[in-house]
Formats: C-alpha cells, structure tokens, sequence
C-alpha cells in the first residue's frame, strides 16, 4: 500500500467477544467504507499471515473496511499446535465468526456497514457455516483455497452470494470445491486460477485471488 492509501485508513487493535472468549483482532478502516469484511484464517494460520495481510491492503485500498481476528485464543493455539484438532472443529470456528459479526454490527465504527466474509481452508467452511447462520447479515462470501465441502448441511441455507477460489493445481481441493459448489443454493461460481497450488505462493496468483475477492465483494456489498 502505498503512503497516500495509507494515511486514509484507520487501522486499530480490537477486542472482539465470542461467546466465553475474547478474541485479539486488527480492524482497518478506510475514509468512506461501506462495507467490512471479516477474515476466517485456515489451518494453522491467523491475523497476522503475510497472505491475508495482503490481501486485506487489497481491500482497503478499495475502500472496504478489514477485520482480521484469530479465531482461537492463545491457550487454544498451544493445545491445536499440537494436536491439530480445533482448527477442524468448524463449529467452534463458526460460532466464533457470528460472535465477531455480531459485534460488527453493534460496534459504533462498523454497525453501519454491510458485511462478507472471506475464508481460507478450514476457515471458508466456517465462515459459510457462520453465514448461515447469520444470512440476514452477511451479505457475500469468498473462500480462498478453501474446503467448503466441510460446512455440510448448511451449504443449502447459504443465501450470500459465494465465490470460491481454488488453485488450478490443487486437484483434489478443486473436487472438494466442485462438489460444495453443486450443493449451493445461492448466487455462486467457481474460479479457478491456473497454474497455481493451494497457497497461491506462485508469481502473480496471489494477486489474482485478491483482485477476485476485491471484485465480488465491490459488486455483491454495493462499494
């Protein structure tokens, strides 16, 4: 980002509550957002990835406000790293996302601002889990390499309309996408960007991706 985007967006640490927990989270706001998307991390990762901070900038510098939170507490983090067993847990995860959306909508900086989700791996199924749940709030979803599959039943109550990016040579995630993409009942597509593998570590795929996101959040949240 460079210093003249810089200077018009706010960007704070927040306490954001979920439920018994409190969650760490960094919220940047551009001059005139109207509309804020909330980050679901994947597997292992969290607010502070290079890959969603970038693709955060991205965003802003679209005038669409960020929220990156991590999703697990610090106790939580310790005990996953090494069993690896809730950062699979999608309803603790999703539970967590309504918590966080919830507070988006009361906070005095963001209750006026529409709401979508963006999702990496594991996180994508939360974040369309948690979009069910909370349809009369979010109001578009991207899932970056993600496994929507994993969401299940409530793939069919998704009302967002729902991208999802997958990298043209993670095959069998291109599969898992396909068929959570048949069992959507909402506004839909699947994009897929060639030549790229799942984290999207590939010259100019990253790119791709954030450009995507930017784009269908700017259409489906009116920015």
């Amino acid at each position: 980002m460079n210093d003249s985007v810089s200077k018009t967006v706010e960007e704070r640490l927040v306490q954001v509550p979920a439920g018994s927990v409190t969650l760490e989270g960094n919220l940047s706001l551009p001059e005139e957002a109207r509309a804020v998307v909330l980050f679901a991390h994947g597997s292992g990762s969290g607010r502070h990835s290079p890959r969603n901070r970038y693709v955060a900038r991205v965003l802003n510098e679209a005038k669409l406000a960020t929220l990156l939170i991590d999703l697990l507490t610090l106790d939580e983090e310790v005990v996953d790293a090494r069993t690896a067993q809730l950062r699979f847990d999608i309803e603790l995860l999703a539970e967590r996302l309504v918590g966080a959306t919830d507070w988006l909508a009361q906070d005095p900086d963001t209750k006026q601002l529409r709401i979508g989700y963006t999702g990496a791996s594991t996180g994508a199924a939360a974040a369309l889990v948690a979009a069910a749940v909370r349809s009369d709030l979010v109001d578009a979803v991207v899932s970056r390499g993600g496994r929507p599959d994993l969401a299940g039943a409530a793939l069919m109550h998704v009302r967002a309309p729902t991208l999802l990016i997958v990298g043209g040579n993670d095959i069998q995630v291109i599969q898992l996408n396909r068929e959570a993409l048949a069992q959507l009942r909402c506004e839909k597509q699947l994009v897929i960007v060639p030549g790229a593998t799942h984290l999207f570590e590939e010259r100019g795929a990253l790119d791709e991706v954030a450009r995507l996101a930017r784009d269908w959040f700017q259409r489906h949240l009116d920015v």
